[in-house]
Protein backbone atom coordinates (compact mmCIF):
# COMPACT_ATOMS: atom_id res chain seq x y z
CA UNK A 1 0.00 0.00 0.00
CA UNK A 2 1.05 3.14 -0.71
CA UNK A 3 2.88 5.76 1.78
CA UNK A 4 2.71 9.52 2.04
CA UNK A 5 6.48 10.18 3.02
CA UNK A 6 6.27 13.76 2.27
CA UNK A 7 3.24 16.36 2.19
CA UNK A 8 4.84 19.31 -0.27
CA UNK A 9 2.30 21.76 0.82
CA UNK A 10 4.30 24.56 2.16
CA UNK A 11 7.61 23.16 1.79
CA UNK A 12 10.13 25.38 -0.22
CA UNK A 13 11.62 23.82 -3.71
CA UNK A 14 15.46 23.36 -2.30
CA UNK A 15 13.86 21.66 0.57
CA UNK A 16 12.28 19.44 -1.85
CA UNK A 17 14.55 19.00 -4.02
CA UNK A 18 17.42 17.59 -1.11
CA UNK A 19 14.61 15.24 -0.18
CA UNK A 20 14.30 13.99 -3.97
CA UNK A 21 18.46 13.45 -4.17
CA UNK A 22 17.99 12.34 -0.28
CA UNK A 23 15.76 9.00 -1.47
CA UNK A 24 17.54 9.01 -5.00
CA UNK A 25 20.59 8.68 -2.90
CA UNK A 26 19.65 5.69 -0.51
CA UNK A 27 18.14 3.46 -3.73
CA UNK A 28 14.90 4.31 -2.16
CA UNK A 29 11.89 3.77 -4.75
CA UNK A 30 9.49 6.99 -4.40
CA UNK A 31 6.79 8.56 -6.91
CA UNK A 32 5.20 12.30 -6.27
CA UNK A 33 2.01 13.72 -7.03
CA UNK A 34 2.08 17.12 -8.42
CA UNK A 35 -0.51 19.98 -6.31
CA UNK A 36 -4.11 20.02 -7.67
CA UNK A 37 -5.23 22.84 -9.85
CA UNK A 38 -7.71 23.95 -6.98
CA UNK A 39 -5.27 23.86 -4.23
CA UNK A 40 -6.86 21.19 -2.70
CA UNK A 41 -4.30 18.88 -2.45
CA UNK A 42 -0.25 20.03 -1.86
CA UNK A 43 0.88 17.23 -3.70
CA UNK A 44 3.36 14.66 -2.30
CA UNK A 45 6.57 12.21 -2.62
CA UNK A 46 5.23 8.92 -1.63
CA UNK A 47 6.61 5.33 -1.17
CA UNK A 48 4.92 2.85 -3.57
CA UNK A 49 5.21 -0.36 -0.66
CA UNK A 50 5.46 -0.10 3.14
CA UNK A 51 8.53 -2.58 2.45
CA UNK A 52 11.03 0.85 2.51
CA UNK A 53 8.73 3.16 4.78
CA UNK A 54 10.49 2.49 8.36
CA UNK A 55 14.10 3.37 6.51
CA UNK A 56 12.84 6.55 4.57
CA UNK A 57 10.95 8.11 7.83
CA UNK A 58 14.41 7.51 9.72
CA UNK A 59 16.40 9.22 6.65
CA UNK A 60 13.70 11.99 6.27
CA UNK A 61 14.16 12.41 9.98
CA UNK A 62 17.33 12.59 10.40
CA UNK A 63 17.64 15.11 7.59
CA UNK A 64 14.85 17.31 8.49
CA UNK A 65 16.83 17.37 12.12
CA UNK A 66 19.59 18.78 10.43
CA UNK A 67 17.86 20.85 8.02
CA UNK A 68 16.57 22.91 10.92
CA UNK A 69 19.50 22.99 12.72
CA UNK A 70 21.11 24.23 9.79
CA UNK A 71 18.37 27.19 8.66
CA UNK A 72 18.05 28.07 12.77
CA UNK A 73 22.01 28.72 12.40
CA UNK A 74 21.87 30.63 9.30
CA UNK A 75 19.14 32.69 10.61
CA UNK A 76 21.34 33.52 13.84
CA UNK A 77 24.07 34.46 11.59
CA UNK A 78 21.86 36.92 9.20
CA UNK A 79 20.45 38.25 12.39
CA UNK A 80 24.05 38.99 13.78
CA UNK A 81 24.86 40.46 10.33
CA UNK A 82 22.03 42.81 10.51
CA UNK A 83 21.09 40.96 7.05
CA UNK A 84 17.68 39.63 8.99
CA UNK A 85 14.79 40.76 7.32
CA UNK A 86 12.85 43.21 9.86
CA UNK A 87 8.96 43.69 10.61
CA UNK A 88 9.24 47.35 7.77
CA UNK A 89 11.31 45.23 5.30
CA UNK A 90 7.80 43.84 3.90
CA UNK A 91 6.20 47.55 3.69
CA UNK A 92 9.04 48.52 1.51
CA UNK A 93 9.37 45.73 -0.40
CA UNK A 94 5.29 45.36 -1.47
CA UNK A 95 3.92 49.05 -0.05
CA UNK A 96 0.47 47.75 -1.74
CA UNK A 97 0.49 44.31 -0.33
CA UNK A 98 1.35 45.92 2.97
CA UNK A 99 -1.47 48.73 3.10
CA UNK A 100 -4.26 46.01 1.71
CA UNK A 101 -3.23 43.58 4.36
CA UNK A 102 -3.65 46.36 6.86
CA UNK A 103 -7.04 47.49 5.61
CA UNK A 104 -7.95 43.66 5.58
CA UNK A 105 -7.25 43.65 9.17
CA UNK A 106 -8.98 46.99 10.21
CA UNK A 107 -12.23 45.39 8.12
CA UNK A 108 -12.45 42.45 9.99
CA UNK A 109 -11.73 44.02 13.06
CA UNK A 110 -14.31 46.26 12.39
CA UNK A 111 -16.75 43.52 11.28
CA UNK A 112 -16.48 41.56 14.60
CA UNK A 113 -16.92 44.22 16.94
CA UNK A 114 -20.10 45.98 14.94
CA UNK A 115 -22.74 43.66 16.70
CA UNK A 116 -21.28 44.30 20.13
CA UNK A 117 -21.63 48.21 19.06
CA UNK A 118 -25.30 47.59 17.67
CA UNK A 119 -25.95 45.68 21.06
CA UNK A 120 -24.32 48.11 22.65
CA UNK A 121 -27.28 51.08 22.00
CA UNK A 122 -30.09 49.14 22.74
Amino acid sequence: MPTLLLNLRNVPDDEADEVRSLLEGHNIDYYETKPSLWGVSGGGLWLPDDSQATVAKAHLATYQAERGERMRRERAEAIAAGRAPKAWSAFREDPLRALATVLGILLMLGLVTLPFLFFARG
